[in-house]
Order: C-alpha cells, then sequence, then structure tokens
C-alpha cells in the first residue's frame, strides 16, 4: 500500500507502471483511476481550484480507507495519490491503482476507494470562476449515497444491490 499526498502534478502512467512492474505476472487486473479539475463548476467556467488540507489528518485518513480496501478485497496493491494546492482544470486531482487476481476485485476495490476519498477525505475545495468569483464547494448528496452504497465502514460487506456490480459475497466466500 503506498499514499501520498502532494502539490506536484500526479503522472498516473508512472504510478501504473510501478505497480505492473513491482507485481509482474501476479496480478491478473490493474485498475487506475485518475479524477480530474473540470472545466465547469456550478458558477460557470473555472480558472482554479484549491484543495486545503491538514497534513497529517489527510494522510491519516487516506490511509484508513485504503487498509479498509485491503480488508474488503484480496488486493495485490493498493495506492492512492492526490494532490492539494491550486489546480488548474484538466490536471490531475487524484490517482488510485488497484491491482489484484481478477479484475473484479480490482474494479470494485478501486471504485470504493474513489466512492469514500470523495466522501471522507479531508480536504476543503475552493473554485475560481473565470471571473474571480470564489466559493467553498460543498459536499454532494449523490456522494455521500454513492459512499453508503458499501455498508457499513469498518465491515466486510460487500456493495449492496443500488452497486450496478452487484456483489454481495465476502471476501474468503
Amino acid at each position: 500500500m503506498r499514499v501520498v499526498v502532494q502539490a506536484d502534478p500526479i503522472d498516473a502512467t508512472r504510478e501504473y507502471a510501478v505497480v505492473r512492474d513491482r507485481l509482474g505476472g501476479q496480478a491478473g487486473a490493474i485498475v487506475t483511476f485518475s479524477g480530474l479539475m473540470r472545466e465547469m463548476g456550478e458558477d460557470g467556467a473555472l480558472a482554479n481550484m484549491t484543495l486545503e488540507h491538514y497534513p497529517a489528518m489527510t494522510r491519516q485518513e487516506l490511509e484508513r480507507i485504503a487498509r479498509e480496501a485491503q480488508g474488503r478485497w484480496e488486493l495485490d496493491e493498493v495506492v492512492v495519490v492526490h494532490r492539494f494546492g491550486t489546480l488548474k482544470p484538466g490536471d490531475e486531482i487524484v490517482v488510485v491503482v488497484t491491482a489484484a487476481r481478477h479484475r473484479r476485485e480490482a474494479f470494485e476495490a478501486a471504485w470504493f476507494l474513489m466512492d469514500y476519498l470523495k466522501t471522507r477525505a479531508p480536504f476543503w475545495k475552493k473554485e475560481t470562476t473565470a471571473t474571480g468569483r470564489q466559493r467553498w464547494v460543498d459536499a454532494r448528496t449523490t456522494d455521500a449515497s454513492a459512499a453508503a452504497r458499501w455498508g457499513k465502514t469498518g465491515t466486510r460487506d460487500r456493495p449492496t444491490s443500488a452497486n450496478p456490480a452487484g456483489s454481495r459475497r465476502r471476501r474468503g466466500d
């Protein structure tokens, strides 16, 4: 497991390659997710977005979320790289890489990680429009609903039927 919180741009291709090269033929699937800053916000075209955080608290929570994924799925690797600072439209905000013997495990774990990162990672987002207007971004109810489908945190519950993957089996079943 590797968790990084950084101001520098993320190289998603490098993150994938490091996992692939380290695991060799051990993993049957590697899933890479890149979350990008959008060009449009609720108030129109965006010039940038600033992500603020408390370093120790942020890293600890991201590690907890990654460990949660490892407890729910049989994963060979989990990588979470999250940016902070000022980002421009098109910049990668977060990259998640999951590796497992089977694709379902890798896909579900990546999906879980993103749902939990969106709702539980302690980042504060401030958008600045092209006209200079600034606003703090509130959490979305759709993000909370997405995270809720995975069941109670700290358990090995699989996603509920609200998850299109539909898996209810537990690890080891």
